[in-house]
């Protein structure tokens, strides 16, 4: 029995969010691709509320490439994150792989200050 993509990609989400989990001390940094955008949001789990929220949609993110645009992403997701108190996340992938986008993504947070 062969997966589809998005099958394949909701086992592999399920897998992940087994272990990985945000309290209020160490939010989940959550990221959703999709052909055009990238998003990302900063979830504390345990009060089921989304503490921070950032887009490729916002005025603020310079359009480029993908990748430049997930970075950019990222650091915008970082700052709005340390306004708000928040330096050590939990970095959910959401059951992609940690290339292209999404890696350029984290490490946009990482230059911006963000610990995972």
């Amino acid at each position: 029995m062969s997966l589809t993509k998005s099958e394949r990609r909701q086992r592999i989400k399920f897998r992940i969010r087994k272990i990985v989990s945000g309290t209020a001390t160490q939010p989940r940094l959550s990221v959703f691709r999709s052909n055009k955008e990238i998003y990302a949001q900063i979830i504390d789990d345990e009060n089921g509320v989304t503490l921070v929220a950032a887009s490729s949609r916002e005025k603020e993110v310079t359009k480029g490439t993908n990748i430049e645009t997930a970075n950019a992403v990222g650091k915008l997701i970082a700052e709005k994150a340390l306004k708000a108190g928040i330096t050590n996340i939990s970095f959910d992938r959401g059951g992609y792989l940690y290339h292209g986008r999404v890696k350029s993504l984290a490490e946009g947070e990482r230059e911006a200050g963000l610990k995972f």
